[in-house]
């Protein structure tokens, strides 16, 4: 953690269900085991289905790969249709959203998120503790990984 971060008096955040982070834009959306167990669960599936049908593997480099969920062709989520259909089972990627390392690095990237993102800098305050907390919940769920 950042010894002095930006947002040390806290950050207002409150997702509107917009969507704009789950439609569009190419990306991808990294699974733990955790997520993987909890996803199935919620559409009962096994493990390996749940893998089978939903996700893909992407190059990580040395020859290793990450478990990502799919996208459409279009690059909306896997799960998108009118609104997240696995919300409450959604992975922890979006689950913290948008307290990423990358996005609370500093105040230029949280403001460059905003221009995206309408709940940012709206509605609930969190304090730089909570913050931090969702941080540390990403480090401690690591990607599944495997070898290619």
């Amino acid at each position: 953690m950042q010894k002095n971060p930006f947002y040390h008096g806290g950050l207002h955040f409150t997702c509107t269900r917009c969507s704009a982070c789950c439609r569009f834009d190419p990306g991808f959306v990294f699974l733990s085991e955790t997520d993987v167990k909890r996803l199935a669960s919620a559409l009962d599936m096994t493990y390996t289905q749940f893998i089978d049908v939903y996700c893909r593997w992407i190059p990580a480099g040395g020859g290793y790969e990450q478990l990502s969920l799919k996208e459409r062709s279009n690059y909306d989520c896997i799960f998108w249709k009118d609104g997240c259909t696995v919300y409450e089972a959604r992975p922890l990627q979006c689950r913290t959203y948008p307290f990423w390392s990358s996005i609370v690095l500093s105040e230029e990237s949280w403001k460059t998120v905003r221009a995206e993102c309408p709940g940012i800098d709206q509605g609930e305050w969190h304090s730089k503790e909570e913050i931090e907390e969702q941080l540390e919940m990403r480090e401690k769920e690591p990607i599944v990984v495997r070898r290619r």
